[in-house]
């Protein structure tokens, strides 16, 4: 997987699928979103791209570092990432500019893909309603995903998080679809 950290200054793929969303923790709603962008541009011979953030936008711990989730990102089949730092500048963007001059203008996007709950722009003001509203005028296609449930619970990678930090390890593997786990790159970057 290709990983640009910031917008690329030329980004030439064919018929981009942009998977969008912080994926922290890629659990397994974030990992339906990341495969379905996969086989989607697969099947229209595009290009995968997820479209990630880093430090997280609303200020939270991370369930994973970096480079464990953008290794986790790439076991999900995505072709290229893109972690963009909201605080370069791009968290005043309103919802349209930032579709507009990042998923249209420098991603290219073909397609979006979103979960139900995803916010985006300037202090969240865009949905998934006016996202599609929005990619209409744009020129591309959305999808968005609803929420998954796991033994009544939202899968979601707060209550993750809470069950990590009270010790219910078994109860947050079973919303990631996996073990909790620890990656690192040795040496650690600097």
């Amino acid at each position: 997987m290709k990983v640009f950290f910031g917008l690329p200054g030329s980004f030439r793929r064919p018929r981009p699928v942009v998977a969008i969303g912080v994926f922290d923790g890629v659990h397994t709603a974030h990992r339906r979103i990341l495969a379905a962008a996969a086989a989607r541009a697969k099947e229209i011979k595009g290009t995968s791209v997820a479209l990630t953030f880093y430090p997280h936008p609303q200020g939270q711990k991370s369930l994973y570092s970096l480079e464990h989730r953008i290794k986790l990102i790439a076991e999900c089949g995505i072709g290229v990432c893109v972690v963009l730092d909201l605080g370069a500048g791009l968290a005043g963007l309103s919802p349209e500019e930032f579709l507009r001059g990042i998923v249209v203008k420098k991603l290219k996007a073909r397609c979006v893909y979103v979960g139900g709950n995803f916010r985006f722009g300037r202090g969240a003001a865009g949905d998934a309603r006016l996202l599609r509203s929005l990619g209409r005028g744009l020129g591309f296609e959305v999808r968005v995903f609803p929420r998954v449930r796991a033994a009544g619970n939202p899968v979601s990678s707060t209550l993750i998080r809470k069950y990590i930090l009270a010790g219910r390890l078994a109860e947050a593997e079973r919303l990631l679809g996996r073990p909790v786990s620890v990656y690192s790159v040795f040496p650690p970057p600097i």
